[in-house]
């Protein structure tokens, strides 16, 4: 996921390593049910914490499977963000808060260099 709260989970890069699944339909249902929200839980690294699952920009070629629109809600181990109807900078925020504590500066670093925080 990037800064943004665009969700690439079926390809790295342009390397697709899964098929579409069903998130797009179930995010969408989430939202038309009444009461409903859209939640995307996931942890906020990978291979055992040599990457963050939350990152400044997707790889070149990512496939969105989730635009910016689609989620509302992300979870991770470090808290909640919120981002229905935030705007780019007040995104970048809150997915900084609950990215792994050892990406943070480095997320940080890369939203001030787009002039999003």
């Amino acid at each position: 996921m990037d800064l943004t709260g665009q969700v690439c989970a079926c390809s790295i890069g342009d390397r697709v390593y899964s098929g579409i699944g069903g998130q797009v339909d179930f995010m969408r249902g989430a939202v038309l049910c009444p009461d409903g929200i859209a939640i995307l839980a996931l942890p906020s690294t990978g291979a055992g914490g040599k990457f963050s699952r939350i990152v400044g920009h997707l790889k070149p070629g990512a496939m969105v499977t989730l635009t910016q629109g689609h989620v509302h809600y992300i979870v991770t181990e470090y808290g909640v963000a919120d981002l229905y109807a935030r705007s780019l900078s007040e995104r970048a925020r809150a997915l900084i808060r609950i990215a792994h504590p050892d990406f943070r500066d480095e997320l940080e670093r890369f939203a001030h260099g787009l002039q999003r925080l």
